[in-house]
């Protein structure tokens, strides 16, 4: 399955133009995506509302031995060398690394930049980027996170693409060293079987 999912995700980073406002005869207000799709804007949408907070702190598994180092900014992500392969990206020209859980339908990939965008709009953004390939795309679960000291958006993005219904599964990050997107994907169908393996994976996030 990593062959059509990657051909069809394209997850980009956040300094894309994703999308164009536009207002019909009728007066209504609606979004132009640049795949010929377009969708009434709503201010009472997922990207409106009000993020909650999780009060629980989240650690690295203490399987996760290996520290995998973005060259980009000063973050590094502690993976299972056991559980995951991990390469520099080739799938997605936007990515760093991607990766695999090994053997399995659970992909990864690593997003980085050294824009600095303030975590509240980060939801709006993934939502305005990953619309221009899957504009039915919608927030399933969201949630500000502490990972090993540092706040993390967390997000559930559910879409469909050519028929094939994904889901995004990860963290979002940013400081004056840049952004970071820390996604895992697969089938909608699939997650509920993977969701320990994101868990854990996801969990190794650091700041160095």
């Amino acid at each position: 399955m990593k062959n059509i999912l990657c051909t069809l995700i394209f997850l980009g980073s956040f300094t894309m133009s994703a999308q164009q406002k536009a207002v019909t005869e009728l007066g209504e207000e609606v979004f132009l995506y640049q795949n010929g799709t377009w969708k009434y804007a709503n201010v009472e949408d997922e990207a409106a509302r009000v993020t909650p907070v999780n009060p629980d702190p989240f650690f690295k598994d203490e399987d996760a031995t290996f520290l995998l180092k973005s060259k980009v900014t000063n973050v590094g992500f502690w993976l299972d060398p056991t559980e995951w392969s991990f390469q520099k990206a080739k799938d997605n020209p936007e990515a760093e690394y991607e990766l695999q859980l090994k053997g399995e339908d659970l992909y990864g990939m690593i997003i980085t930049e050294k824009l600095e965008i303030p975590i509240e709009n980060l939801k709006e953004i993934a939502l305005e980027n990953g619309r221009e390939a899957a504009p039915d795309l919608e927030v399933i679960q969201e949630e500000y996170r502490t990972v090993n000291d540092q706040k993390v958006l967390f997000l559930q993005l559910n879409g469909t693409l050519q028929g094939i219904k994904f889901t995004y599964y990860g963290y979002y990050y940013s400081s004056p060293e840049g952004t970071v997107q820390f996604i895992m994907y697969t089938s909608q169908g699939l997650l509920k079987a993977y969701i320990e393996d994101c868990e854990k994976a996801l969990n190794g996030f650091v700041k160095i």
